[in-house]
């Protein structure tokens, strides 16, 4: 979300606050980067983004299948940051992933109340 690169570049500066209010509004998944370089967006964003609605999903950010093992670093975040399996659209079992994609679908149609 930022674009930092750890310890070689910072975020750009961005509303963060009002980023997630639009992800939590759209049905947007916030994606976790994985790459050991970003861990993007900062774990002390994520009580605030469930606070607003969002759902947040890991992405390992791979370029290379050697780097697909970058996973784990969005897992300890996610963990760090007080995140589970239910709020994780790509950990969660089919029927709970399909559900979310139905209400996703109901905001993006305006069906959803």
């Amino acid at each position: 979300m930022t674009g930092r690169q750890l310890l070689r570049r910072p975020g750009y500066e961005v509303d963060i606050e009002k980023i997630l209010a639009a992800c939590a509004r759209h049905g947007v998944a916030v994606e976790i980067n994985a790459n050991p370089w970003r861990l993007d967006l900062d774990w002390r964003w994520f009580r605030r983004g469930l606070e607003l609605g969002c759902a947040f999903s890991i992405d390992p950010d791979a370029h290379a299948t050697g780097e697909i093992d970058n996973v784990r670093w969005g897992v300890l975040m996610a963990r760090k940051g007080g995140l589970g399996k239910k709020q994780i659209v790509n950990c969660q079992d089919i029927k709970l992933f399909r559900r979310w994609l139905e209400k996703r679908r109901k905001l993006q149609t305006g069906l959803a109340t």
